[in-house]
């Protein structure tokens, strides 16, 4: 299953004419291709899909996602692609709100 998984913009460069970020996902930090949203700043938050940064979200959007894709059992194998990382960092995750984990799509409750 591909999934963008969003992290914080820790610091940016060029590396031979390729904008490249450090991102911090949790405790372990990748380095991902900027080029696809040069306008990212240190300090904000991304969702990263096979490497790129594809859109800005806002820290508390980023919050939710890690939650849920907690809660999914989703983060562990997004987040040791690499084995020498270890295992994925554990998330506190709190209960879903009822806005959005309990209801199906189009608005039926589970």
């Amino acid at each position: 299953m591909c999934l963008s998984v969003p992290g914080k913009l820790l610091e940016r460069t060029d590396v031979g004419g390729v904008l490249v970020g450090k991102v911090q996902f949790g405790g372990i930090v990748r380095e991902v291709c900027l080029d696809l949203l040069p306008e990212a700043k240190a300090g904000e938050y991304v969702l990263v899909h096979v490497g790129y940064a594809i859109s800005l979200v806002d820290e508390e959007e980023a919050r939710k996602s890690y939650e849920y894709m907690e809660l999914a059992g989703m983060l562990e194998g997004e987040l040791t692609a690499f084995p020498e990382d270890g295992p994925a960092p554990v998330i506190e995750a709190s209960p879903p709100s009822d806005d959005f984990a309990s209801h199906r799509p189009g608005g039926e409750p589970l």
